[in-house]
């Protein structure tokens, strides 16, 4: 294996162990890592990240089958949909400059961020986790153990899959710091649940958009592949300790470096930090 390959291989490991340890929301430093480590455009690292990402929720998803705590209707619905936006994403970034792109990526990241950063906050502060809406139109039905589909989720969830589909064509971003907070307000499943499920819908979509972009021609195997390897192993050490270092510190220390890493990206894009 190449010094190159080494390398993509050591930052998919890092990417991995970050989503072991915060949540589905952690894919979204795969861009910068790639952009920064391996000096990759945009276009470039965005489908490389999907991979990694994909892979890696893949693993946490079927741990969570096994369990029996991912909502697999509510995640086909929403990845159905994910799946069929992320294509007009992809024909959105190709046509797009590289900064727009890096700068739209940055205020994605810093708005990500902010939200973990603010809820870990007030959940040290509070000590116990932010009160949830007291409407929820997506509700476990005690009896069955499954969400009622009514019109008011099947709405919520489809704007959840939309939103988290166009993003990861167009950013190459996983989507779960939109289906977390999404399915936290709009449904009542416990956390496990919450991020089991966002990680069944991470693996979907982002397997999907690798797909289209292979197609297309703009997958660059070289480099995604051991970055996706390392993303996997990353992923599997990690849920090893997750469960003794997972706490708001941590998601203080992940947000905060999120907010660093889009600075640096859009500093980058903009001329203003040397290559």
């Amino acid at each position: 294996m190449s010094e190159h390959s080494l390398l993509g291989a050591g930052l998919g490991a890092i990417i991995g162990a970050i989503l072991a340890l915060t949540g589905a929301g952690g894919g979204i430093l795969a861009v910068p890592l790639l952009v920064f480590g391996l000096g990759l455009s945009m276009v470039e690292a965005a489908p490389i990240g999907l991979l990694a990402v994909g892979l890696a929720a893949s693993v946490g998803a079927v741990l969570g089958l096994r369990q029996g705590i991912v909502r697999y209707r509510a995640a086909g619905f929403v990845a159905g949909i994910g799946i069929l936006m992320a294509p007009l994403g992809l024909w959105l970034a190709h046509r797009l400059p590289n900064l727009p792109l890096a700068l739209l990526f940055s205020l994605v990241l810093l708005y990500a961020c902010g939200r973990i950063l603010r809820k870990a906050s007030l959940e040290l502060k509070q000590g116990q986790p932010a009160p949830r809406p007291a409407f929820m139109p997506c509700v476990l039905n005690p009896a069955q153990g499954r969400l009622r589909w009514t019109l008011p989720c099947a709405r919520a969830l489809t704007f959840t899959g939309m939103l988290s589909g166009l993003l990861s064509g167009l950013l190459g971003v996983g989507g779960g710091f939109v289906i977390i907070p999404a399915l936290s307000r709009y449904t009542n499943l416990d956390s496990k649940s919450i991020v089991a499920t966002s990680l069944a819908v991470i693996a979907l979509v982002s397997l999907g958009s690798v797909v289209t972009a292979s197609l297309s021609g703009i997958m660059h195997w070289a480099v995604g592949a051991p970055f996706a390897l390392g993303a996997v192993l990353g992923l599997v050490l990690g849920r090893q300790v997750a469960s003794h270092l997972a706490g708001p510190r941590l998601q203080q220390l992940f947000a905060i470096t999120g907010i660093l890493a889009a600075l640096l990206l859009a500093g980058g894009a903009l001329g203003l930090i040397a290559p």
